[in-house]
């Protein structure tokens, strides 16, 4: 199966495109398309975390759940909306929590992080596609085990990457991590309903720069335009 993907990331996963979910992943997506529903992000975008921050420039890893439902918004890049649409509530929250630990003026007329992928934050959703107006509705379709296996391979393959697991779900994935290797950052999800329990202050941005400084890595410019 060929699938359009960045060449270093085509080849730590050649054998996770080749076991039978992937073709069941492949085969659904075809299914939706056929009976006329909109997915998102659109199909060039799907793996664009991965085409956006090579497997080899890999520092610091950011887990969300799916892409965003709305229209226009999901770009492949987790938290992160296309150029011209407004942050939704939780990147403006990670907005507040960068201004407040590094002191990094941020509009927030932006939400678009591609400029954090290009350092080498991979911005994974847990699942790739949604289908529009419908949360979560695709996290059913094999789209799990291959992210868990990216994490996995990420974990296994480096060492010194930043994870930062934000909130139940990505905490979930610890059980991935070679925490011995790697460095774990939990907090709670940027959420309204969760920030004020502890994402707020927890300065995860100036600790990330912190952690990779000390591993003779550039650190991250938090910045967004």
């Amino acid at each position: 199966m060929d699938v359009q993907i960045e060449a270093g990331w085509k080849e730590v996963l050649k054998d996770e495109f080749k076991k039978p979910y992937f073709g069941e992943i492949v085969r659904m997506l075809k299914t939706e398309k056929q009976a006329g529903r909109i997915i998102y992000p659109p199909g060039p975008q799907i793996f664009n975390a991965f085409n956006s921050t090579p497997f080899d420039k890999v520092k610091v890893v950011i887990i969300g759940q799916d892409p965003y439902h709305g229209p226009g918004q999901a770009q492949g890049l987790c938290f992160s909306v296309a150029p011209g649409i407004k942050p939704p509530p939780s990147l403006m929250n990670i907005f507040k929590e960068i201004r407040s630990d590094l002191g990094i003026p941020i509009s927030g007329t932006s939400g678009d992080l591609s400029s954090w992928a290009k350092q080498g934050v991979l911005l994974l959703n847990a699942a790739l596609t949604v289908r529009a107006n419908e949360p979560m509705s695709h996290s059913t379709f094999g789209w799990m085990q291959f992210t868990d296996a990216v994490i996995k391979m990420l974990s296994e393959k480096k060492s010194n990457i930043v994870f930062l697991l934000w909130g139940k779900f990505a905490q979930e994935k610890q059980l991935l991590i070679d925490a011995k290797r790697n460095h774990i950052l939990k907090a709670a999800h940027p959420s309204p309903f969760s920030a004020d329990k502890g994402f707020f202050g927890c300065r995860h941005f100036s600790k990330t720069n912190e952690f990779l400084t000390k591993a003779g890595f550039d650190p991250i410019d938090w910045k967004v335009d």
